[in-house]
């Protein structure tokens, strides 16, 4: 019993992280590949090119998505601790 309790927070774990960090990260890539694509179009090489939108464009997505991210994370937790307690029982 209580290693398909584990099993089942470890898959809750990564499913949560990849919904936490998945919007970020997407983000993060697209911004990436367009800047990259303007500089190779342009020859323009310069790196504050590339960090500053990107800085703009994760912290913009971390603000639209901080309310999905505080119910997941909630959640989570929730059932992480309801685990918790049903394995000292």
């Amino acid at each position: 019993m209580f290693y398909e309790q584990f099993i089942m927070i470890g898959r809750e774990t990564l499913m949560s992280t990849l919904l936490l960090v998945g919007p970020v990260l997407a983000a993060a890539l697209v911004a990436g590949l367009v800047i990259g694509v303007f500089q190779a179009a342009t020859s323009i090489n310069e790196a504050t090119l590339a960090f500053v939108p990107k800085l703009l464009i994760v912290f913009a997505v971390l603000a639209l998505s901080a309310p999905f991210m505080m119910s997941t994370m909630t959640t989570f937790f929730q059932s992480v601790f309801t685990e918790i307690a049903k394995v000292g029982r």
